[in-house]
């Protein structure tokens, strides 16, 4: 039996920057800390949401170590260690298990891809050369890449591989996963942690949750409790916001719903820019009306 890396809800924490676009780590701190103390189940560093794939190497190492030493233990910190370069990935995935990183985030080689049976060979490369538990993180609107039923039957043979991050949008999917591995399975969308975590879901790891960290929990615990219809309301009274976190490229909707709400988070690095007026004006309409604006 795979050993669970968290049971509930994980934030895909945003990177905050200062004007000059460095890191804000005075920030980082807070938001950290805002995070644990809403009942957040985990912490993903330098995941998609953390921009790293606009991060130097020394910034992602940096960010890595700050969230570690700053969480120190109070929940688990899972570090997005993936790349389209096998090597590379290694390389990010030694560096994480060294800086106290709890787990590990792959997502998909995108941009040059791989087929089927590269991404086993990938995966297994990496998962080989470290001992930390590993999330596979399937995304194919992001990286051009789905990792298959069968993929993930052949990958889940590796011990350290534990769970999966489901963002495909398939639920048919998802329901054969569970059905036929024994990973974990992670929500990769907000809109859909209910009916993931119905079919045996963990937990989400969440943009959300960035904004609404005890909401986004108390989501998830729900389901964990088998009280899937009050989860149910929950979501559903959220997804107008939930949506709009995603009318323009994540993580853009996401800082920007941050800095309405007071947090001072930054901008995001090019070449992803602020949304257009209508897109700000709608995000903070659907903010509005859950009383998020300041």
């Amino acid at each position: 039996m795979k050993k669970t890396i968290f049971t509930g809800s994980a934030v895909a924490i945003v990177t905050p920057m200062n004007e000059d676009g460095s890191i804000n780590y005075d920030n980082f701190a807070d938001r950290i800390e805002e995070q644990i103390a809403g009942g957040t189940d985990a912490i993903v560093v330098c995941g998609t949401t953390g921009e790293s794939a606009a991060m130097t190497d020394e910034e992602h190492k940096e960010c890595i170590r700050f969230c570690v030493e700053k969480v120190a233990k109070r929940v688990p910190v899972i570090a997005g260690a993936g790349s389209n370069d096998t090597a590379y990935a290694i390389q990010l995935s030694k560096e994480a298990e060294a800086l106290g990183a709890d787990a590990l985030l792959l997502v998909t080689p995108y941009y040059n891809k791989t087929s089927q049976r590269g991404l086993v060979a990938h995966f297994s490369a990496i998962a080989d050369s470290v001992s930390l538990p590993i999330i596979l993180y399937n995304v194919p609107s992001r990286t051009g890449v789905n990792i298959s039923v069968e993929t993930y039957k052949e990958l889940a043979k590796k011990d350290n591989i534990v769970a999966a991050k489901e963002a495909s949008g398939n639920i048919s999917a998802v329901a054969k996963i569970a059905a036929e591995t024994d990973l974990d399975i992670y929500s990769g969308n907000d809109d859909q942690i209910v009916p993931i975590m119905s079919l045996g879901g963990k937990g989400v790891i969440s943009v959300l949750a960035n904004c609404l960290p005890a909401e986004t929990h108390e989501i998830a615990s729900c389901c964990l409790e088998g009280d899937y219809k009050k989860a149910a309301e929950l979501q559903l009274k959220l997804l107008e916001f939930t949506n709009d976190l995603f009318i323009d490229v994540n993580p853009i909707p996401v800082k920007e719903a941050l800095n309405i709400m007071g947090k001072n988070v930054g901008e995001c690095r090019l070449p992803l820019i602020r949304m257009e007026d209508a897109k700000i004006a709608k995000l903070f309409s659907s903010m509005e009306k859950l009383g998020l604006t300041k």
